[in-house]
């Protein structure tokens, strides 16, 4: 399963990022998939997350989001592991899944940003591909840096990284 991480801090377009990147997924005929965990605390809310709601409106045919170890598919159990997930997920044939969060997760990300220090406590993560910051960041950085407002350029650069991964 080709699956990518789109993780940042509260309020950076992570949500809106991955709705762009399912619809432009979708429109090349691929099945997507998309978790959302709901990092806030408590459960998600219900009976549909907002976030999810979202991804399906994007084009997803799956989606599920996690929070407080509730996976809104109305299964329960004490936690909800991205593997665990993803292991639901499996039989489902996508050619992507898109995981919203999950910082401490293994797969490739793309980290969101709105300054330098939110970049400064993220930049530790594992296997980061592409950052997409809010504001120009001051030094160079060892991975691909896309300005937010710049989805013309990064959603075509990150399909063209999931094909050569695929």
């Amino acid at each position: 399963m080709n699956v990518w991480q789109v993780v940042g801090y509260k309020h950076t377009g992570k949500t809106t990022l991955v709705e762009k990147w399912v619809a432009a997924a979708v429109r090349e005929g691929w099945r997507v998939g998309t978790v959302k965990h709901h990092g806030h605390g408590g459960e998600p809310a219900r009976p549909e997350g907002v976030d999810s709601v979202r991804h399906e409106r994007a084009g997803a045919v799956a989606t599920a989001v996690e929070g407080d170890g509730l996976l809104q598919l109305h299964l329960r159990r004490p936690l909800w592991r991205l593997d665990d997930v993803l292991a639901l997920y499996a039989p489902l044939r996508l050619d992507l899944v898109l995981v919203e969060g999950y910082k401490q997760a293994p797969h490739p990300k793309v980290v969101l940003v709105r300054s330098e220090e939110d970049w400064a406590s993220l930049q530790h993560l594992a296997n980061i591909r592409a950052v997409i910051a809010w504001e120009p960041l001051s030094r160079p950085l060892p991975h691909p840096v896309f300005s937010m407002a710049d989805d013309a350029r990064y959603i075509p650069w990150l399909m063209n990284e999931v094909r050569m991964r695929t």
